[in-house]
């Protein structure tokens, strides 16, 4: 049986973790005591005393826990921007490619994706592995999601008795161009540029949708709307990605698979003027699913044991 530890448990991304794992038979978790969960020593211990650890803490924090890490078979998950772009990493989306699937299970350390990154990177890395976008792309995505990846800090500002009119309506934020999923967006996906991002979150709790735009002219090769079509149906034939043409008579919500641990592509628009888009839950494929999945494919089992389908 293997053991597992969760360092900052006590988090959004670690208490869905938790909850994916506690009622398994084949994991051991590995449990701090309230007093201990921030003693360094006790954490030390348990790091170097599992087979895995996830990470669910600040950067800073998550560098400081690999240090602790003197045992070579511990297989690291880190949920934090750390390590994303970080040389000796894995990126833990095995749905790349097989060669990425691979990668992440003989990997000893491995960095699972930004949520807002993981559907861009679904959505834009198999076109420029294919050929049919230019690395120097200049690229703009929006991306709306739940308040619930913003953690234990803004679900409680959108979840009191009293919420503010602002609450009451999506928000744009990351007005700086300089968000912390930028870095591994570009670098995952081979661009030379990064994209204009513009992240929203809104007034519901889960769920998350991605979308790129194109001009038929950002196209190689006279490529339209079935090429693209292809491309994700031959990608995603398998595993937590799919594609899909489903909508809900003529929308689409970013709630479409909140609480799920799958994520949906779809391509709409037409030949002239195109729409990628990404659907899945900011928490699950976005975050502590796509842990977990990372995990069963380095203990060898099938990628959705646990997970909610």
């Amino acid at each position: 049986m293997a053991k597992v530890f969760v360092d900052g448990s006590a988090g959004t991304t670690g208490l869905r973790i938790f909850e994916r794992l506690e009622g398994r038979k084949d994991i051991e978790l590995i449990r701090l005591s309230e007093e201990l969960r921030k003693d360094t020593e006790a954490r030390r211990e348990a790091l170097n005393s599992c087979d895995a650890a996830f990470l669910c803490l600040p950067d800073d924090a998550a560098r400081e826990a690999v240090s602790m890490v003197e045992d070579p078979n511990v297989v690291i998950f880190d949920t934090s921007t750390a390590h994303r772009t970080s040389e000796g990493w894995v990126y833990g989306f095995p749905e790349l490619s097989d060669a990425q699937y691979e990668a992440v299970k003989n990997s000893k350390r491995i960095a699972v994706p930004g949520c807002h990154a993981s559907g861009f990177v679904a959505l834009v890395r198999p076109l420029v592995d294919e050929g049919l976008i230019s690395k120097d792309a200049k690229l703009v995505c929006h991306s709306l999601t739940g308040y619930s990846g913003g953690g234990k800090k803004m679900i409680a500002e959108y979840e009191a008795d009293e919420v503010s009119e602002l609450l009451g309506a999506p928000r744009q934020y990351g007005l700086t161009q300089k968000h912390k999923h930028l870095p591994e967006m570009k670098a995952v996906c081979g661009l030379e540029n990064a994209p204009v991002f513009c992240p929203i979150v809104a007034p519901f709790y889960s769920g998350m949708e991605v979308t790129v735009a194109l001009f038929s002219d950002m196209l190689a090769d006279g490529a339209g709307i079935e090429a693209l079509k292809e491309v994700y149906r031959r990608r995603y034939s398998s595993g937590l990605v799919y594609y899909t043409d489903e909508d809900e008579d003529g929308f689409m919500s970013a709630a479409y698979l909140s609480r799920k641990d799958r994520m949906a592509v779809t391509v709409t628009g037409n030949d002239e003027r195109i729409l990628l888009v990404s659907r899945f839950d900011n928490l699950g494929k976005g975050a502590s699913g796509a842990a977990v999945e990372c995990m069963n494919i380095v203990f060898g089992l099938p990628p959705e044991t646990g997970l909610e389908l």
